[in-house]
């Protein structure tokens, strides 16, 4: 089976890292866009440099399933480490390890530190457990960690544990190069109140969002009952009574369904039957967030409201697969009037951008209509915010043109560069959250920078980089950009150094005024009429 461009770069982009010695590396891809592949192959590249690889996991369908791809992509076969079923003394390259098991302390104590050069954890949130964490540190590996979370919140969490993000492939990509289904949304607006409802380990308790949601049942089903009878559809509740509940309510109403728990001794049958019927929904109490797939599912209702944007991600990645004749995924949220702001909406699949997706909420509450989630749809949106920016912006550097001194502040040369990743950077690993070094700043202030402001490791980095690729480039200093951005200019950033030398030369034999000749709004230097 041949990589797909994208999974071929992530496999490259994850030996680079550890070739750097960023031995906690994460691969981030959206659900659906073949991580297992991309961790097969990686355990491929890693087995022809005779290094053992550990595939770690907390549910046997998530086991097997990392086995059987492993020998059907690579042809590697793989040990079990579960229950019964030791693996230390076994030859095989590969050993999928049951969590559970070997976070015990006479399981791990079979192995020695070094049996493994490479670990995988798939779903990668779950390395930030203590039994994880206890196999993890245990081991002297690579590890890499492969998740779909989608915004900077979760990879700043994750950032505690892992290094690097060695590569990441977005869902609107994904979608927009075909290897994904097109995403709507469609509010469906039932005031339902959470304020009653704890928090628990950083989410919803579920309990208690049962019996908030036990009296919006029946209204739910009646619209889907109405509406979307005719569409496959995965619906996810906070309880397994609540799961029941609901399929019982849709089956009076006759909705073809069916419902699916941990208890259920006929899973299998159960989910087989609903692969292969045409329409129906299928209710669980989120068992069926992983290790599962169903690509003819074209709709998804969450009704297990979370704070936790993987934990959403993993919901809807359940209908994101492509299949013939499956036009898009609809996805209907009837939880979006709440008081809780730290809810995941459909925005946050699309959006990394807090003020671009309160923009795109605000708008399909008030209309109402199905909201199609991609790139294109949000360009508008993004540029209504860019502009409203910049605005900001240029009032912010109108102030800092009355402030006088020797160096440039950072944030009137991040204005000026009208850089976003600059602007709304934010230290995710660790690494990036150390003091800068000395050797860093004095870099910086070389470049006329005022370092006063800057207070991390991996901000310095990101402004030095910037910096020493405009001097490599030729553009403008951040001397010269302040000099003639005071005297009016604009787009100075854009201007050559030799450019800006020549302007700032003629001003300064103009007694420091603005020839008559030259509109400093409107001039535009040669390179770029």
């Amino acid at each position: 089976m041949g990589l797909r461009p994208y999974q071929k770069a992530a496999c490259d982009a994850i030996d680079k890292e550890w070739e750097e010695g960023h031995r906690k590396t994460l691969l981030v891809l959206p659900t659906g866009c073949g991580k297992t592949i991309c961790f097969a192959e990686t355990i491929k590249r890693q087995n022809a440099r005779n290094r053992r690889c550990l595939v770690l996991a907390h549910r046997q369908e998530l086991l097997d399933q990392a086995a059987d791809k492993i020998r059907k992509t690579t042809g590697l076969e793989s040990a079990l480490e579960k229950a019964d079923s030791h693996s230390a003394k076994s030859t095989l390259p590969v050993t999928v390890g049951s969590v559970q098991t070997l976070c015990r302390e006479n399981r791990l104590q079979e192995y020695a530190p070094d049996h493994f050069g490479t670990i995988v954890v798939d779903e990668a949130h779950h390395a930030l457990s203590d039994s994880y964490k206890k196999i993890l540190e245990y081991f002297d590996a690579n590890i890499l960690g492969v998740t779909a979370t989608p915004d900077r919140g979760d990879m700043k969490n994750l950032g505690e544990f892992f290094e690097s993000l060695a590569y990441e492939y977005t869902l609107p990509q994904a979608i927009r190069e075909g290897y994904l289904s097109p995403i709507k949304a469609q509010t469906i607006p039932l005031d339902i109140d959470l304020s009653g409802v704890r928090t628990q380990q950083g989410d919803f308790a579920s309990g208690d969002l049962g019996s908030a949601l036990e009296p919006y049942l029946e209204q739910i089903a009646d619209v889907i009952a109405k509406k979307y009878s005719d569409r496959k559809t995965v619906a996810f509740l906070p309880l397994i009574e609540t799961s029941q509940h609901f399929a019982s309510i849709l089956k009076e109403k006759g909705v073809p369904v069916w419902e699916v728990n941990g208890n259920s001794s006929d899973r299998e049958e159960i989910l087989q039957e609903f692969e292969k019927a045409k329409n129906g929904v299928i209710c669980n109490s989120m068992l069926l967030t992983e290790g599962w797939d169903c690509p003819s599912v074209d709709c998804v209702v969450v009704l297990r409201p979370t704070k936790i944007r993987s934990l959403y991600c993993q919901m809807i990645g359940r209908g994101t697969r492509l299949f013939e004749g499956k036009e898009y995924l609809l996805i209907l949220d009837f939880l979006w009037h709440t008081t809780r702001h730290e809810l995941c909406r459909p925005t946050c699949l699309i959006c990394k951008k807090k003020e671009v997706a309160e923009v795109i909420e605000k708008k399909m509450d008030e209309t109402g209509e199905l909201f199609d989630i991609s790139e294109d749809s949000i360009l508008k949106v993004e540029n209504e915010v860019r502009e409203q920016r910049e605005k900001a912006l240029a009032d912010m550097l109108k102030e800092q043109k009355r402030k006088k001194a020797k160096l440039v502040d950072p944030l009137q040369f991040e204005m000026s560069l009208l850089d976003e990743d600059l602007q709304e950077y934010e230290p995710t690993f660790a690494w990036e959250l150390a003091d800068p070094s000395e050797k860093q700043l004095a870099a910086i202030e070389k470049f006329g920078i005022n370092t006063d402001s800057i207070t991390s490791k991996g901000y310095a980095s990101m402004i030095l980089d910037r910096l020493v690729k405009r001097a490599e480039m030729g553009y403008s200093t951040a001397k010269q950009i302040r000099c003639l951005e005071n005297k009016g200019f604009n787009n100075v950033a854009q201007w050559t150094m030799e450019e800006a030398s020549k302007m700032i030369g003629r001003l300064a034999m103009n007694s420091w005024m603005v020839p008559y000749e030259i509109n400093a709004e409107t001039y535009k230097p040669a390179s770029m009429r």
